[in-house]
């Protein structure tokens, strides 16, 4: 079985607390003496392939391809960026962290900023949460009636299947983290000034309605999940595990698509610098 296969959305799918510390790969679940740093030098190595790949991806200017991260606040989004994909070229790579739209943005469509946002042909796109924010902080707080959520959701499924047809790769990564270690993360940050950038007190209003967004979050995986935009459920209490995990599934794909450099040019090689 596959790393991809092994964190796809399983059939029946139901959101756990319990879930969320599961340790299934690497040193940590084997039991390693020293695991997480273990762990924390593999994910460095596979930072390097993804790096490395990337650079034939680009050169290739074939395939385009999205990384969606959805998580709860604290899940860890910002810090995936930057474990696992710190060391690719920002050249052919970009990061969109979708904020609360803008008035010109509501007066189009929802996904209308979203579809100016994905990846051009050889380019790496990772969405720091995402068009499904649409189905869930507007689902959560009442927004749009569950018969206009399950609307969108087949806007969704539309909107990623024409991406996909048109040479899209779709990669979608739910950070699942407990109740119990976002209060944890969220009182570090309270506890420590040098963190408090990092704090909205929003956190702390959504974190109100925690169940309504598990409900939420269970409902949307299980209504997009596609062969073509599959979800991958990554345990992301332990931030070493989550970084493992995501790095995996990506070179997994990366590896698959087996590119290769375009091949040379003949006359360039008959060229002398002086």
């Amino acid at each position: 079985m596959s790393i991809a296969e092994l964190f796809h959305l399983p059939e029946g799918f139901k959101l756990k607390d319990s879930d969320a510390n599961r340790k299934l790969i690497g040193a940590a679940a084997a039991g390693q003496p020293d695991a997480k740093a273990v762990d924390k030098l593999q994910t460095l190595r596979i930072g390097e392939k993804i790096s490395d790949l990337q650079e034939i991806f680009v050169a290739a200017h074939a395939p385009k391809l999205l990384i969606i991260l959805q998580g709860m606040d604290t899940s860890g989004k910002d810090g995936t960026v930057k474990a696992v994909f710190g060391q690719v070229n920002p050249l052919g790579a970009r990061t969109v962290a979708f904020k609360a739209p803008s008035n010109a943005e509501k007066d189009h469509d929802y996904l209308w900023r979203v579809h100016q946002e994905v990846p051009a042909k050889g380019e790496m796109v990772i969405f720091n949460r995402s068009h499904y924010e649409e189905v869930l902080i507007a689902r959560v707080h009442e927004w749009i009636t569950a018969a206009e959520c399950e609307q969108r959701y087949a806007h969704i499924r539309d909107f990623e299947r024409m991406l996909s047809e048109t040479g899209t790769i779709i990669l979608k990564f739910f950070l699942h983290i407990s109740k119990d270690e976002q209060k944890s993360r969220l009182q570090e940050r309270l506890a420590d000034p040098a963190k408090h950038w990092k704090f909205d007190p929003q956190d702390l209003a959504e974190r109100a309605h925690w169940d309504a967004y598990q409900d939420a979050y269970e409902r949307a995986l299980k209504a997009t999940d596609t062969p073509y935009a599959p979800w991958y459920v990554v345990p992301s209490d332990s931030k070493t595990q989550r970084n493992l995990v995501i790095a995996s599934i990506v070179q997994e794909r990366l590896e698959s698509l087996q590119l290769s450099f375009p091949p040379g040019n003949p006359e360039f090689s008959k060229l002398k610098v002086v």
